[in-house]
Order: C-alpha cells, then sequence, then structure tokens
C-alpha cells in the first residue's frame, strides 16, 4: 500500500509540473480567439506577448515564431496552415529595437518561456517580415541551436539599406546598439555581417520578396544574403513576386513557404 501509495504522489507532482497550456493555469494571462484557434495573450520581460494553440499538437510541439508585424493585416498565411497542421504559432513585441542585443534579450527570455512552461520544441521556425528579418536572422546567428529555419519575407538584413545609413533614425540605431554614431560606422552587427554561425548551424532559408520594393530594396538585402549564403554551400531558395513593392507580404497561396518549412524543419 505505501508503494502505490508513493507512486500516486510522484503521478501528482508529474501532473502539477507539466506545461501551462490554458489561460486559467497562468497568472496574468488572458484567453481569446484567433481564427477559431484559442490565444493566449500575456507578458514576458515586460512585453507584450502572444501564443496561438493549435486544435490538435503535432508531435513534438512544433511552433514557428513571427519576429515581428504580428496580426491578420501582415499575411498570417504560412502561420494559419501550420496551425492547421498542429503547430503552435508565436508572437512577442520587440518593436523598435532593430535586432540589437537588448531586443535578443527579450527573444532570448521568450524562447526559455514558451519552451518550458509550454513544452514547444527545442528548435523553431522565425518568420522576419521586413524589419523583423533583423530580428530573426540576429536571433538565429546568437542562438543558432535553437532555429530549425528561416522564412524572411521582404526582409531588412542590413542597417545600411533600412532603415539606411545617416537617415534620422541612425542615431536611435546606434544607441540601440549602445554605440555612438561614429563607433556604428564601422560595426558588423547587421544580419549580413552574421551569415556565418547561421550557416555553420546548416540552418535552411526560405525567402520571398518584390523585385519592385522601394522600402527594403531586394538587391541589397536578400539578394546578398542569397548570393553569399549559396556561395557558401547553404540551403536558400528565394521566390521572387516580379513587379510586387514591399507589401503585402506572403504568397496568395502560401504551399511553397510551408512545404519548403515541413521538408527541411518538419520532423
Amino acid at each position: 500500500m505505501k508503494k502505490i501509495a508513493f507512486r500516486l504522489l510522484g503521478l501528482m507532482i508529474v501532473m502539477m509540473t507539466l506545461p501551462l497550456l490554458h489561460a486559467g493555469q497562468g497568472p496574468g494571462m488572458t484567453q481569446t480567439e484567433w481564427h477559431g484557434y484559442e490565444r493566449l495573450d500575456f507578458v514576458v520581460a515586460g512585453q507584450p506577448a502572444i501564443l496561438i494553440v493549435p486544435k490538435n499538437p503535432a508531435p513534438g510541439r512544433p511552433w514557428i515564431w513571427r519576429a515581428e508585424w504580428f496580426g491578420d493585416r501582415h499575411a498570417p498565411q504560412v502561420g494559419l496552415e501550420l496551425l492547421a497542421r498542429g503547430w503552435h504559432y508565436a508572437y512577442i513585441n520587440a518593436s523598435d529595437r532593430y535586432g540589437s542585443p537588448e531586443a535578443m534579450r527579450i527573444f532570448d527570455v521568450f524562447y526559455q518561456r514558451l519552451t518550458r512552461d509550454f513544452g514547444l520544441a527545442p528548435r523553431t521556425v522565425i518568420e522576419g517580415f521586413s524589419r523583423g528579418g533583423l530580428y530573426a536572422f540576429n536571433f538565429a546567428a546568437d542562438y543558432p541551436a535553437r532555429v530549425a529555419a528561416l522564412y524572411l519575407d521582404a526582409p531588412a538584413l542590413d542597417l545600411r539599406s533600412w532603415p539606411g545609413y545617416r537617415t534620422p533614425r541612425w542615431p536611435e540605431v546606434a544607441a540601440n546598439f549602445g554605440m555612438t554614431v561614429e563607433a556604428f560606422e564601422t560595426a558588423r552587427v547587421s544580419p549580413l555581417d552574421r551569415i556565418e554561425p547561421v550557416f555553420k548551424a546548416g540552418i535552411p532559408i526560405i525567402g520571398v520578396s518584390g523585385d519592385a520594393d522601394p522600402v527594403v530594396k531586394l538587391e541589397e538585402n536578400l539578394r546578398v544574403l542569397e548570393k553569399r549564403y549559396r556561395e557558401a554551400g547553404g540551403t536558400i531558395e528565394v521566390i521572387i513576386k516580379p513587379g510586387a513593392g514591399h507589401s503585402p507580404h506572403g504568397l496568395p497561396d502560401p504551399t511553397p513557404i510551408v512545404d519548403f518549412i515541413l521538408r527541411h524543419a518538419g520532423d
């Protein structure tokens, strides 16, 4: 009888330490709905965070992480398709930090929260839309073992291209990286300066961009990454939208992007 009692006690302890999955189990969480899925809103590292929960989580609890611009206005097609396949969909607001070390600190805390408390997979797929490319790629460079694949859409990958060298934003960008404008002149902190750890980790990349984008220029960002990554022997696929500008992001039919993600990061 004592052995049975101890086993029951052990089972109760295990059950109490299972990952949190519902709003009612976490202090400060609110539960709503998003496209028919459970949406959890909470705060991590002082920033608003979102986790969309699939109806039937896939084995291994895979997830995709939107680095910037969450919501219906910002092409959620890939996230919705993966939700339907049992993936979780995550976002934390680290806006106006330009992929800086402080942004990466916030991302690190968020990643640890999701993998620890929600039991999500140790490797995630990150979507980097527009300036979100700075966040997605720098996180992969800082923590390559945590990233299964990158989906970059009209991505900013060179701070000198976007927001732009000596634009009104430039002092703000330098300050976010803890540097003076003078020191920032030669700083190598953009994603295009940090390709090596991402390539060495074997992280596959799919990119999408319009060839008439006046905001984040294709030839100064995604094309440069494509050339360098391919020359290094990395896996990268780029889809160009002829005549398209900066938005709308994504593809009307997200199948090519979803197929790439599942092929390279679906295990």
